[in-house]
């Protein structure tokens, strides 16, 4: 979007917000529609504190603190030279079954992936635990550093029965897209979401300071028939990727 644009936006957002709530929550509140609606997306900038101001009519400090909260919420990035843009933080949906890479696309960004590992394996106990699958059963393991707009921000280590992919080679950047070719497409999971602090090969892989927190998940995905056909682990960056529930009484 233009600075004309953004402004014009702005404008029409901060017209139906209410006068009794202070005008930097108003902005702030305004900034934040027109980012969740897609309007602006990750990486673009937005206009210096001193043009907003003057072209809303606002004091620079009512802009400053409302860039403030914002950063503090994780939608917007102060960059060197005093640029300030829309954060490349991804919300994913706990709804939905979605590959990473859909998600990724859906906020505007390039998915991309660089394989620390892909090869034909003996099970783990905890492996065998979660396919249903014996010892001597192989399993085709990957582990990956998954990347949006080439910056990275989950480390994924999947796992599939020999059964469903009996080679490596049959990989290449989307897994779904692999197993989806041979019939194979996941219909359904059972997910489970916990937190932990970042190791020292993770901030290794995931350009990150130590003691970061991540997000981790275990996902068991099923075929139409019940049968699981994948076993995956994600530690996701706890600053760049959100999950989002939606709940109803």
């Amino acid at each position: 979007m233009t600075t004309p644009d953004i402004v014009e936006d702005l404008r029409r957002e901060l017209a139906g917000l209410s006068a009794n709530m202070p005008l930097y929550k108003r902005l702030k509140t305004a900034i934040e529609h027109i980012i969740l609606s897609n309007a602006l997306h990750a990486g673009e900038r937005l206009p210096g504190e001193r043009i907003l101001a003057e072209a809303l009519g606002l004091s620079r400090v009512t802009v400053r603190k409302s860039f403030a909260l914002l950063e503090e919420d994780g939608l917007l990035a102060r960059r060197h030279g005093a640029r300030t843009e829309v954060a490349s933080k991804v919300e994913k949906t706990m709804a939905t079954l979605t590959s990473f890479s859909e998600d990724i696309r859906a906020r505007g960004m390039e998915p991309g992936c660089r394989w620390i590992s892909k090869a034909m394996s003996r099970p783990s106990p905890s492996e065998m635990m979660a396919l249903g699958v014996g010892g001597g059963d192989p399993v085709l393991r990957m582990k990956r550093v998954r990347t949006a707009d080439g910056k990275p921000i989950a480390i994924e280590t999947s796992s599939v029965p020999q059964r469903y992919l009996p080679a490596p080679e049959l990989v290449g950047d989307s897994l779904y897209e692999a197993l989806q070719s041979r019939g194979f497409l996941p219909q359904r999971a059972i997910q489970r979401l916990r937190a932990r602090p970042a190791s020292q090969e993770d901030c290794r892989h995931l350009d990150c300071p130590p003691a970061t927190p991540l997000l981790v998940t275990e996902r068991r995905c099923f075929l139409s028939d019940g049968e699981v056909v994948e076993y995956c682990e994600t530690r996701y960056r706890g600053d760049v990727y959100d999950f989002v529930f939606e709940l109803q009484r």
